[in-house]
C-alpha cells in the first residue's frame, strides 16, 4: 500500500515538472546564433526574463577599424558612439505572436545609426526572415539570416 502511494506521489511530481516546463524547457525556434544576410556578423537571439526576445552582435568578420575595435560611430546619441559594436543589442523587445512569428520589436542598424520597427519570421529551422520597416510593414526591407554556431 505504501509503495502504491509512493508511486502515485512520484507520478504527480513528475507530471507537475513536465507541465511547468521546468524539466524539459525547450528553446524557441528563433533562439540561437545567426549570420546576418552578408555573413559579416553573427547575432545571438535569446529570450529575456520578461519573455521578450533580444539579439546582440557576438562576432564580426572585421571587428577592427583603423587598428581599434569597431564602435557604434553612427549612433544618434553622441554619448553612445564609443560603445563597441561587439555586444551591441540590435534586436529588442520582440513578442512571440505565433509558432513562427515574432513582432512588435525593433532592429538597430549600426551602419546607419537608424532604428526600425521589425518582425521576425522563422522560415525553417535554419532560416529567419527579418523585416525592418518604417510605419507600415509594406514600406521596408527584408533580409534573410541563416543559422550558424
Amino acid at each position: 500500500m505504501i509503495r502504491k502511494i509512493s508511486m502515485i506521489v512520484a507520478s504527480f511530481v513528475l507530471i507537475m515538472f513536465v507541465a511547468s516546463g521546468s524539466l524539459f524547457a525547450q528553446k524557441e525556434k528563433v533562439e540561437g546564433i545567426w549570420f546576418n544576410q552578408e555573413k559579416t556578423a553573427k547575432i545571438e537571439v535569446y529570450k529575456a526574463k520578461d519573455g521578450t526576445f533580444y539579439g546582440k552582435i557576438i562576432w564580426l568578420q572585421e571587428p577592427n577599424r583603423d587598428g581599434k575595435p569597431k564602435t557604434d560611430i553612427h549612433n544618434p546619441d553622441e554619448k553612445r558612439r564609443n560603445d563597441p559594436e561587439l555586444g551591441l543589442l540590435i534586436l529588442k523587445r520582440f513578442k512571440k505572436d505565433s509558432d513562427t512569428k515574432y513582432t512588435d520589436g525593433t532592429i538597430y542598424d549600426p551602419r546607419s545609426g537608424k532604428t526600425y520597427s521589425c518582425t521576425i519570421t522563422v522560415k525553417d529551422a535554419n532560416t529567419l526572415s527579418i523585416r525592418g520597416y518604417i510605419g507600415i510593414s509594406l514600406i521596408g526591407q527584408t533580409n534573410v539570416w541563416t543559422r550558424t554556431n
